[in-house]
């Protein structure tokens, strides 16, 4: 992928003094629009993104002196909704535009969007077409390409094995382009075209993975990829672990959150599992950085300390923070096309999920996490610096 070397770290304390320390004009507004199913099917799952968003505007209510208004649009979890409900928020001219929950809203707005010129940060959009030929969709998130190149160097980097096997579902695009890139860079790192040892493929919902489980065993391989659905691949790591296979099985993001762990209980641990996670689990307990200090402290008071935010509440307080910032650079031209050239200019933010910088197609640059579950408890294993 060609990236681009950006620079200009905002620091914690420019941003304190940009949208804490300025006195509010309660004369002036400025909007941030929300698109995100708050009514149907993904609603539940939309949650944890408007958390974030809504957690950092109690914490940055304005920017440059004027109150920052969130007005929502509620795609209700249909395609058919979701371009009506991004018509009716466009048309109330927000300077900014975040979500939506669920790629495929995101890519109904994307032409309004880009016609609108109103720069939009998705939040946990993993497909590629979000943001392509776009230039006024950001995300926040890596893309499922992404995450099987970043597995891929965990395995060379850390683990120091040079073959690995991938167990895949059949018909599943996300799942595919991430067993591609992981493949992809196997290979070209260790030079050797059959560095992946077993490619099994199984249709999801099986429920028995006796053969593909089988096939990893006279392998030998010690890391095995596992893209696709959350409740396939507990299953698939509760049957290795029946017949005790001494493997590493490597996940996305949805191995994070409490579904996955609620899934597969006790049966994942340090030994078998290993995924790509956005936040350090060790950022939320110590809280180094200060602006996941203050992400952390405003969840707490909230939510009570006795639940963990989750990587999707972390990601929208991030792409709410970015977007005051962007606006706060832009100045006092504020149109979409000059917000948009702070995003896609030299742009460096500390988040609570580390740097952020946009490449040339809108995605990020940024650290991530290598983590797991032990005791029921995610840790971080290893971290994965940007390849610039």
């Amino acid at each position: 992928m060609s990236v681009t070397l950006l620079t200009g770290c905002t620091t914690f304390d420019n941003f304190k003094k940009a949208f804490i320390d300025k006195p509010e004009d309660k004369s002036a507004t400025i909007e941030i629009g929300v698109f995100e199913p708050t009514t149907g099917v993904d609603s539940e799952a939309a949650k944890a993104e408007i958390k974030g968003i809504e957690l950092a505007h109690d914490k940055y209510p304005n920017v440059n002196g004027k109150i920052v208004e969130l007005i929502y649009g509620d795609n209700a979890s249909d395609i058919y909704a979701a371009e009506t409900a991004i018509k009716d928020l466009i048309a109330k001219k927000p300077a900014v535009i975040l979500g939506s929950y669920g790629s495929v809203y995101s890519m109904v707005a994307g032409d309004y969007i880009l016609d609108a010129k109103i720069p939009t940060i998705a939040i946990t959009n993993t497909n590629p077409l979000v943001t392509k030929n776009n230039k006024y969709y950001f995300r926040v998130c890596y893309v499922d390409s992404n995450q099987g190149d970043l597995l891929a160097r965990y395995v060379l980097e850390e683990k120091k094995e040079t073959t690995a096997g991938v167990l895949l579902p059949k018909e599943d695009d996300a799942a595919m382009a991430m067993a591609t890139a992981f493949t992809d860079r196997m290979k070209v790192e260790t030079e050797n075209e059959d560095a992946i040892t077993v490619y099994e493929n199984y249709k999801a919902g099986a429920g028995d993975f006796t053969k593909q489980l089988k096939a990893v065993q006279a392998s030998g391989v010690k890391s095995v990829l596992l893209p696709g659905a959350i409740d396939d691949a507990a299953a698939i790591i509760k049957q290795a672990k029946k017949m005790k296979l001494d493997v590493t099985f490597l996940g996305d993001t949805q191995w994070s959150t409490e579904d996955f762990r609620s899934l597969v209980g006790s049966d994942a641990n340090e030994k078998n599992t290993a995924f790509i996670s956005f936040v350090s689990a060790d950022a939320k307990e110590n809280a180094e950085n200060e602006n996941t200090a203050g992400f952390i402290e405003a969840y707490y008071d909230k939510y009570g300390s006795g639940s963990e935010p989750e990587d999707a509440t972390a990601l929208g307080y991030d792409a709410y923070t970015i977007a005051l910032n962007a606006i706060e650079k832009a100045g006092a031209d504020k149109n979409g096309n000059a917000i948009r050239k702070v995003l896609d200019g030299e742009y460096s933010f500390e988040g609570v999920s580390g740097k952020i910088n946009f490449n040339n197609m809108g995605d990020p640059i940024k650290t991530a996490y290598i983590s797991t579950w032990k005791n029921n408890i995610m840790i971080s294993i290893y971290t994965i610096e940007p390849t610039l």
